[in-house]
């Protein structure tokens, strides 16, 4: 038999101008089947019987052509019904558990010092983490959830400055948790070298305290200045004041003694140039209001409160410096901030802490503080730090500065370095800024318009997941991280806690029966339809 192919019929009845017809529409149908055969794809396997079943040769009904059934098409979401492995592996089990990972219905275990250690394509290149959400969206409770349970991984948590007072009561009902409040007897001062760092020299360890004292000072003043601003005469006589209140007393200096420096420059009783000595008297009106004015028993002398390393969580409550002005408070949290870093930047310690930042913006007030923000989240892993920012949305960062100014396009640069992600429920005015400033794709987007509360979306390394993190809460969890009290009331249900007095024949009791119907029933004689 040769390579052409061959068609034979048999008698079925048919007359021969029947089968002449048959065998011409049979020819134009195998001439079709082979053109539509070559434009397919070679991979597909080919049928297991032939093009032609026996009707012909049964004399019964039969189909020359096969049939053509288009490929269907879907994505996985729509064929999750019939194809139901197509599921996110998850994160791991590295770390405490956070929640519910809802792609991978399996738990999400994290922590930002595992996600960076590890190597596989599951890590991270940061520890810091960015945490957005709107109001009521569960941001601090989650924080809150990952915080507590890191004091059994030996994790540190650490809350420079709690404005609202959310986190006293978990560092109260913690053991060995500590609370700094301050006002009153209590002070501290940002000037404070800290301990020393272990395995670095001498000259590097000073480099660094003078940096950061003067970057601390000098932003001070510029949150008190009209201008926002210092100029280079009082710039020099602020350096120069901070130098010799450093000397003057052993490497201890205070507020009141750079102030009382400044005087002494003014007087010319220190060897000073024209300029920053007529500079040092606005200086020394500005540093008035910390030794005198509205802003004094609070950072003026040395600190009247230590930070207990060995504690599982440090909170410094500045809550009631809240109640005076929008400007205590921001000057209260970049001191506060400046002295939690010098304490807790040692490396050598080898302790692993977080550092919360509640209301992060307020850390960003000038270009100084923003520059040293940016180093710390830059130096975090070296220190062993993870950094978390928590903002309500990014026009909090419209505080920073005026439109198209260095502050405000170095606060957005800072924000959007940070790798790590909880992105909870946001507004519909707040999907531009997840597209514009975040980079988020419009699909994720839209998954946060829809989240619930205690449900986010975490970015760690180059993955996403859908996380609930309030479906692993306890309700001993819940109570004491819920911050809402003061608006919700008391939500409980009034006897709701005790136990009710009741016997079974309270809870289904027995209906009387009607005397009539008894007498109906009872009265009736056996013949008369009655019941026996």
């Amino acid at each position: 038999m040769s390579g052409k192919k061959e068609w034979h019929f048999e008698q079925a009845g048919l007359s021969r101008s029947e089968l002449r017809a048959l065998r011409r529409q049979a020819r134009e149908g195998a001439r079709a089947t082979e053109v539509v055969s070559s434009t397919r794809d070679a991979r597909l396997p080919a049928t297991s019987v032939p093009v032609y079943g026996n009707g012909l040769a049964e004399g019964g009904w039969w189909n020359l052509f096969p049939a053509r059934v288009e490929p269907h098409r879907a994505t996985t979401k729509d064929i999750a019904a019939i194809y139901p492995f197509v599921a996110d592996a998850g994160i791991g089990t590295l770390g405490p558990i956070l929640g519910v990972d809802l792609n991978a219905d399996s738990l999400f275990c994290f922590s930002p010092w595992d996600a960076y250690a590890d190597d596989s394509e599951r890590g991270t290149l940061s520890t810091n983490i960015l945490v957005q959400g709107a109001y009521r969206a569960g941001k601090s409770g989650t924080i809150k959830c990952l915080v507590s349970r890191g004091f059994a991984w030996g994790y540190q948590a650490v809350v420079p400055s709690d404005s609202k007072g959310e986190w006293v009561a978990l560092a109260d009902q913690t053991e060995g948790g500590k609370t700094i409040r301050l006002g009153g007897k209590y002070r501290l001062n940002p000037l404070d070298r800290g301990p020393h760092r272990s395995g670095s020299t001498v000259e590097e360890h000073e480099s660094i305290v003078q940096q950061r004292r003067m970057t601390t000072l000098i932003q001070l003043l510029e949150m008190t200045h009209p201008a926002k601003s210092l100029t280079p005469a009082e710039h020099t006589a602020a350096t120069l004041a901070l130098n010799l209140a450093i000397a003057s007393t052993g490497d201890r200096p205070t507020l009141r003694e750079v102030h009382r420096q400044l005087g002494e420059i003014m007087n010319g009783s220190v060897e000073a140039e024209r300029k920053p000595r007529e500079a040092a008297e606005d200086v020394r009106l500005l540093l008035n209001r910390f030794i005198t004015g509205d802003l004094s028993g609070l950072f003026e002398d040395e600190s009247t409160v230590e930070f207990d390393e060995a504690a599982p969580i440090v909170v410094v409550d500045t809550s009631e410096l809240f109640q005076r002005s929008e400007l205590v408070a921001q000057i209260a949290q970049v001191c506060t901030t400046s002295w939690v870093q010098a304490v807790i930047s040692d490396r050598t310690s080898k302790r692993k802490r977080y550092l919360i930042r509640e209301e992060g913006w307020r850390d960003m007030t000038s270009v100084q503080a923003l520059q040293m923000y940016q180093q710390w989240l830059k130096l975090s892993r070296h220190y062993g730090i993870a950094n978390v920012v928590i903002l309500h949305k990014m026009g909090d960062l419209e505080a920073v500065g005026p439109d198209g100014s260095q502050e405000r396009s170095l606060a957005y640069s800072v924000v959007q370095d940070i790798e790590n992600k909880f992105i909870f429920h946001v507004n519909r005015q707040e999907e531009d800024n997840l597209r514009t400033r975040l980079n988020l794709p419009a699909s994720h987007v839209q998954v946060a318009r829809r989240l619930r509360k205690g449900e986010f979306l975490a970015y760690v390394g180059k993955f996403a997941y859908v996380v609930d993190c309030f479906s692993t809460s306890t309700p001993e969890e819940f109570d004491l991280f819920k911050t809402d009290d003061a608006v919700m009331g008391d939500r409980s249900v009034p006897g709701a806690d005790l136990e009710p007095e009741l016997a079974i024949e309270d809870l289904w009791p027995i209906p009387e029966r009607d005397e009539a119907l008894d007498s109906w029933l009872a009265a009736a004689p056996a013949g008369q339809g009655g019941t026996e």
